[in-house]
């Protein structure tokens, strides 16, 4: 295994790339060519066989409710590899669509109720009424991060001690508009609204690439597929 290739693997790029969502992955590209390393990114789309241990990093976007609704149908052969890849502290970014699909139901403007993969314990509920649309600014961990929204669902955390969110909001909407956090922090997934993409903010990048080199590092010395 090359110690200096890092493997992405980009879930359902062709459906779920709303709002420069790839540009996360291409900066993250450019950091670790900085570093020394290749990066080799593997798109993985309908019908895929995908392990997620075979990777070093895992980005899922966002997309519109028909290309969700799509990719909600295929996504389910995939929920055993990517709960223990979760679970076992595994570096993920997931994005607006994507963030949501990970979560329990997401509930669209005609009533209809996509199936998320349950692995964490949270539902999102359209509302037409309510566009979330515009710069955002929160504080996280890593510092300030300043970003774009566009969403109509509402995220909510159904365990909330379980679950804690990436930041808290400054400026615009976040998950909801009660709630006044942005995004999920479980572990070392990381869900967000957050486009333009999330990653121009470099503090949060760099963040990102410590845990996947970190695991690299792990997965290189031990490559047996978990």
């Amino acid at each position: 295994m090359d110690e200096k290739t890092i493997k992405i693997a980009y879930l359902y790029e062709d459906l779920m790339n709303t709002y420069g969502d790839c540009g996360d992955v291409k900066i993250l590209k450019y950091l670790l060519k900085l570093r020394g390393y290749q990066t080799q990114v593997d798109n993985v789309s309908l019908g895929d066989e995908f392990n997620a241990f075979d990777y070093d990093f895992v980005f899922f976007g966002g997309g519109q409710d028909f290309e969700q609704t799509v990719v909600a149908k295929d996504l389910p052969r995939h929920k055993e590899t990517l709960e223990k890849y979760i679970n076992s502290n595994k570096p993920m970014l997931c994005i607006c669509g994507g963030y949501q699909l990970m979560g329990t139901y997401y509930k669209t403007n005609e009533g209809i109720t996509i199936k998320g993969l349950d692995i964490l314990p949270l539902h999102t509920v359209f509302k037409a009424d309510k566009r979330m649309i515009g710069d955002t600014r929160f504080m996280t961990e890593w510092g300030e991060v300043k970003a774009f929204e566009n969403h109509s669902g509402q995220t909510y955390f159904d365990n909330p001690d379980k679950l804690h969110p990436l930041g808290e909001m400054i400026e615009g909407y976040g998950n909801n508009p009660q709630d006044h956090v942005e995004g999920l922090r479980y572990r070392n997934f990381i869900g967000s609204y957050s486009h333009g993409p999330l990653l121009k903010n470099t503090n949060v990048a760099n963040a990102i690439i410590e845990l996947i080199l970190a695991w690299h590092e792990e997965r290189i010395k031990t490559p047996v597929a978990k």
